[in-house]
């Protein structure tokens, strides 16, 4: 099963950099086709996190609370408790096996590496790498809404 979590977050937090004032909950629920009840429990822990901020009364809604520039996905993914990135795992079923003890130090090794080079990537990317992507993307289909209201 796919964790979209960190996806979610990120698109999120694209949105309401790009917003340029506060959203509401319902705003963004509308994006991510959920419940403003889900995307107000994720924006508490971005609060928590200090990545969002959260407006009171009239006006008021959530807004970026960080500078894009020095969040990395990597924290963004720190931030929303590091979901598992692979479901794979092996077996223990039978420790003293020697066939199951290669087997998992092989897949082990692997998944160690794997992990870190998707650690590494993360760590590369900022918010505001993400937000120029957007925007190359928006200059390059000037007629095309990046508002997308489900």
């Amino acid at each position: 099963m796919k964790d979209s979590k960190l996806s979610s977050v990120l698109h999120v937090l694209l949105h309401m950099a790009q917003a340029g004032a506060p959203m509401t909950s319902e705003q963004l629920a509308r994006m991510l086709g959920t419940n403003p009840v889900v995307v107000r429990k994720i924006l508490a822990g971005l609060r928590d996190a200090g990545f969002v901020v959260a407006g009171k009364g009239h006006g008021g809604g959530w807004t970026i609370g960080v500078d894009l520039r020095r969040v990395t996905l990597r924290d963004v993914y720190e931030a929303v408790g590091a979901p598992t990135v692979f479901a794979m795992g092996h077996r223990n079923e039978q420790p003293a096996c020697l066939v199951e003890q290669a087997v998992n130090a092989a897949l082990d090794d692997t998944l160690a590496a794997a992990r870190a080079l998707i650690d590494q990537r993360l760590a590369a990317i900022t918010l505001a790498d993400l937000s120029a992507d957007f925007d190359r993307r928006l200059r390059a289909h000037p007629h095309r809404e990046h508002s997308h209201e489900h």
